[in-house]
């Protein structure tokens, strides 16, 4: 099938918009536009709202938004808003939350808050004339083009804390870096950091052009390549974990507690020397996080980016969590770098994530970076505990179970007979198919 391009699409309204679609990709089909309106809001002002967060909206598309009650997090009991569309996630949590519950809950520790950013720039001359020049003329400026950008971050007890002259010669001709940390409070900064960085590119190009150090040739042989917060900050953790004695880790799967635990940190260290299961292991730790996030009104993907980048930070992909298990008592932790904001953005638009934010008792960006981590990590336990006793699919598929009989067109009644005919058995699609045709011959 042959399509037209089409010029100034984002300049229609969202019906002209849909009609385009409608006419260019799908046989006009009006039963398309019902379903795109069927998620429209009816309050017009919400709508509108949620229309001008991104660009060409037609429809809204709903995640599920559920509650993970019961996490004792330093010391406060907590119910985590989770918005996520895979089956189990919050069930999972929530069972972590409550097997914790009682043995101490979760403790965190802020190990740092440094967010990192990046001016990139060629420049063809000697390194240590450039460090030279960095170091006794340049730094300073640098501080002081941006003071009027940092005055209100400053005033909130975050702003610029140190810029580096980085040389990357040896990876790149006449590469370097200027390579500045911040701390944007209770913000997640990425415009703050950006804003920052594009000074220091215009500063980078007068100074340079000033300094009668450098050739002319020198000096024209300048380049900006790119200002740009980096998503990778390994000195922005949060470390959450769990601990308890041996004796107390009653599991109802049938294995001794010993057995458990044994099984448990060899389940850890597999996903620490193993890339293939790691991938996998970590992908559970972000389920997790990421559906807090979201709920939070936060950047996932900038969240996904940094946890792999950090889990392969030593060159071969390794576990975000850990375990040990020695004299007698078992811990269970992960160190999580992970940058995120609970002013600007979303934050103080989206409806539900205002409701997330007073939930959680509208914590400081600290504090929400505790609540992730601890949502990681319980996440990451239910998983290895099934894993090591009854197996993954038999909660898993539980959960999955009605999305099954949604697919099929189950009715109620035929719900209720499935949840209690699978109320002793592992979930299996094939069973569910079978007994399903079965039951309508019946």
């Amino acid at each position: 099938m042959n399509h037209t391009p089409i010029e100034g699409f984002s300049k229609l309204s969202k019906e002209q918009k849909i009609d385009w679609l409608l006419q260019e990709y799908l046989n006009n089909d009006q039963d398309y536009k019902k379903v795109l309106e069927q998620y429209w809001s009816d309050d017009r002002a919400l709508q509108k709202l949620h229309d001008e967060f991104s660009e060409n909206t037609i429809s809204n598309f709903f995640m599920p938004y559920g509650i993970a009650p019961n996490f004792l997090i330093d010391g406060k009991l907590l119910a985590l808003p989770m918005a996520v569309e895979e089956s189990s996630v919050v069930a999972a949590a929530s069972k972590s939350a409550k097997f914790w519950l009682n043995k101490g809950g979760f403790k965190t520790t802020i190990i740092n808050t440094e967010k990192l950013g990046h001016t990139h720039f060629i420049l063809n001359v000697e390194p240590h004339k450039v460090l030279h020049f960095f170091n006794f003329k340049l730094k300073k400026k640098l501080f002081e083009a941006t003071e009027a950008i940092t005055k209100n971050m400053r005033n909130r007890g975050g702003g610029i804390l140190n810029i580096k002259l980085i040389d990357k010669t040896a990876d790149l001709e006449n590469y370097f870096q200027l390579k500045a940390s911040f701390d944007t409070v209770d913000s997640m900064g990425a415009n703050f950091i950006n804003s920052c960085l594009e000074q220091f590119g215009k500063t980078l190009k007068e100074e340079v052009s000033k300094n009668e150090d450098f050739t002319e040739k020198e000096k024209n042989s300048l380049q900006i390549v790119m200002n740009i917060l980096s998503n990778y900050t390994p000195h922005c953790i949060v470390r959450a974990e769990v601990s308890c004695k041996i004796d107390d880790l009653k599991d109802d799967s049938g294995i001794s507690n010993e057995e458990f635990a044994w099984k448990f940190k060899q389940a850890v260290t597999i996903a620490e020397i193993e890339p293939y299961r790691a991938t996998t292991h970590n992908k559970g730790v972000m389920n997790g996080v990421d559906a807090v996030v979201i709920a939070t009104g936060n950047d996932f993907r900038a969240t996904e980016a940094c946890a792999h980048a950090y889990a392969a930070k030593s060159g071969s992909y390794k576990s975000l969590t850990h375990c040990t298990i020695d004299n007698g008592i078992f811990r269970f932790w992960i160190d999580l770098p992970i940058s995120v904001g609970v002013v600007g953005g979303l934050t103080n638009l989206h409806p539900l994530v205002k409701f997330s934010l007073s939930l959680l008792g509208k914590p400081s960006a600290q504090e929400l970076m505790s609540i992730l981590a601890v949502s990681g990590l319980a996440q990451n336990f239910a998983a290895l505990r099934s894993l090591v006793t009854t197996g993954i699919q038999k909660g898993h598929m539980k959960m999955h179970l009605l999305n099954i009989l949604n697919q099929m067109g189950a009715t109620e009644e035929e719900k209720k007979y499935f949840v209690n005919y699978f109320k002793d058995k592992t979930v299996t699609h094939h069973e569910v198919i079978s007994e399903f045709n079965n039951l309508r011959i019946k």
